[in-house]
């Protein structure tokens, strides 16, 4: 395993478990489901408890699968999606630092990176996918990308309603 297999294991662990434990807490947090349905249609999404458990079993899945490296390009496009619909809904309208009220964008855009980058180099040596001989290519990052964006488009034209300003 090259210090750069190594690399991609430690960023795709990091960020697989901790995507996965965001849609844990949106499950089982304090506030469960409900809570998290509340907060979606907070935010103007039309069918919130859908929603809240799209969001949360895509986090707990792709988690999983980036952090194995397994059908890694999907799973880095799920991570991209779930980081512009939060960005676009929660996150743009308080800036870019994460430290500002209400949380910036700042650290949505770092997950976009780290997954855009891992479905363009590949899970590296010590993943699932190079364990059954899944070789993405230039096509994990174009699947990354087109169908993470893809997707967040879909999911935000069919259910983002931005609350109205009073």
């Amino acid at each position: 395993m090259t210090t750069t297999d190594t690399a991609l294991l430690l960023l795709r662990i990091a960020f697989g478990l901790s995507m996965a434990y965001h849609g844990y807490n949106k499950v089982f947090g304090a506030s469960g489901l409900k809570g998290t349905a509340g907060w979606f249609q907070s935010l103007g999404m039309r069918a919130p408890t859908l929603q809240a458990r799209l969001a949360a079993s895509t986090e707990i899945g792709a988690g999983i699968l980036f952090a194995l490296g397994f059908l890694t390009p999907f799973a880095a496009a799920a991570f991209i999606a779930l980081m512009i619909v939060a960005i676009v809904t929660s996150h743009w309208k308080n800036g870019y630092f994460i430290f500002l009220p209400g949380g910036g964008w700042e650290y949505c855009a770092s997950i976009i990176a780290v997954a855009l980058a891992i479905g363009i180099a590949g899970p590296g040596s010590a993943s699932l996918d190079n364990a059954v001989s899944i070789e993405w290519g230039v096509a994990g990052g174009i699947i990354a990308g087109a169908v993470g964006v893809g997707s967040a488009v879909a999911q935000l034209v069919i259910f983002y309603r931005p609350p109205k300003s009073s």
